[in-house]
């Protein structure tokens, strides 16, 4: 029997690629830099977190999390994407819905938001279903991610 979207989604991937491409028909860019780091990850009872960063980030001078300089916690926020809470499938559609319980973008807080989705294999390529505005463009996004295996995972 076929797995349902719902059951291929369950388990952690790994961010391959994020590209964002402005719906005017500029030069697309990358957030995260081109060699972005993230994880995403669904659980079987129903919940999602996804977390992105820039790799490179700058450590904070002082050391502590709740100290930093107006630059570093500017860099800390505009390198990083994370967000948590349910995800739901419609298995007829083949369609996700991603919402936000908790988002590091307060905007985002409380909003559910469709996403394009397809799985190949152990690749999963999530999209936005309609443009959004990013660096002050319009435009719409385009994830890679891969199946993370367990050793991967597996402490070290």
């Amino acid at each position: 029997m076929a797995r349902t979207l719902r059951e291929q989604l369950v388990g952690a991937w790994k961010l391959v690629s994020y590209i964002e491409k402005p719906v005017d028909g500029s030069e697309p860019f990358y957030p995260m830099g081109e060699e972005p780091r993230g994880i995403i990850m669904y659980t079987p009872d129903g919940y999602m977190s996804a977390q992105l960063m820039r790799p490179g980030r700058p450590a904070f001078a002082s050391g502590d999390w709740f100290r930093g300089t107006d630059e570093e916690i500017r860099e800390e926020a505009s390198g990083y994407i994370a967000y948590s809470g349910p995800f739901h499938t419609n298995e007829e559609a083949q369609t996700l819905t991603h919402s936000m319980f908790v988002s590091l973008f307060p905007n985002w807080i409380g909003q559910t938001q469709p996403r394009v989705v397809r799985i190949e294999g152990d690749q999963l390529f999530l999209s936005t279903a309609s443009p959004i505005s990013s660096g002050g463009k319009i435009v719409n996004s385009h994830l890679a991610w891969r199946r993370m295996s367990a050793v991967e995972l597996a402490p070290k």
